[in-house]
């Protein structure tokens, strides 16, 4: 069900509207991704001099010059831990997009559906972002301590894996449920929904690739909740 689910949004990806999503969802993510890194820069060059003087050597100037390779490097380990929030924060702006595209390809005949006010969806985007994004920072800070080293992956990808799986699932059911069947639903397929969802948090941890996973995720639990319902 999940590789059925994950193979057929893959498909949907190269669609005419598809692409659109995914151009406007790979921009807003590199948009976000540079605007974290200025963030950095900005602050490296702040707190690091320009000319470092070291005894028995005297000047060194290249010492901004390291900082500012140093902060690219950084930034490209930061933006493993980004990325997930940037996921949680694209699914309230593009789900709608994204699953009716499916829809109309794969499931026609559907009931039509009622309009969400635009502030519950900020509303939903942002209250989701902070938690993503909190759960990110611990799981960055235990990963500062030598003693989790070993783990870092599996806490990252199970941590987000959790987090993206159910709030991708619960927002796709939501348009067509109302919020005690959406959750009951989860609860009952919990299993099958947060490995769809740790298989959408591995690939996070790839840079470049991770820009694309956002529109992805939420093409494939699109396919993955109506499976399960027809399955019901």
């Amino acid at each position: 069900m999940i590789f059925t689910a994950f193979f057929r949004a893959i498909g949907d990806l190269f669609e005419g509207h598809s692409i659109k999503v995914l151009a406007k969802g790979v921009g807003l993510a590199l948009a976000l991704l540079i605007a974290a890194y200025i963030v950095v820069a900005k602050l490296v060059g702040f707190l690091v001099p320009d000319t470092l003087t070291l005894p028995f050597i005297g000047p060194v100037t290249w010492v901004e010059d390291l900082a500012s390779w140093g902060s690219v490097l950084l930034m490209m380990v930061l933006s493993v831990f980004l990325m997930a929030p940037v996921a949680s924060a694209f699914i309230g702006l593009f789900i709608e997009e994204v699953a009716d595209a499916v829809e109309d390809r794969h499931y026609p005949n559907l009931p039509a559906l009622t309009d969400k006010p635009l502030s519950q969806t900020i509303s939903e985007s942002i209250k989701f972002f902070g938690v993503v994004l909190g759960a990110n920072l611990i799981a960055l800070a235990l990963m500062v301590i030598p003693l989790f080293w070993p783990f870092a992956p599996f806490i990252f990808t199970g941590v987000n894996g959790y987090l993206l799986g159910r709030e991708y699932f619960q927002m796709v059911a939501l348009r067509r449920m109302n919020p005690p069947e959406a959750k009951a639903l989860f609860e009952r397929h919990k299993l099958t929904i947060v490995t769809a969802g740790v298989l959408m948090a591995i690939p996070l941890a790839v840079p470049v690739v991770n820009l694309v996973v956002p529109v992805l995720g939420a093409a494939s639990f699109t396919h993955l909740y109506h499976q399960i319902v027809r399955r019901r």
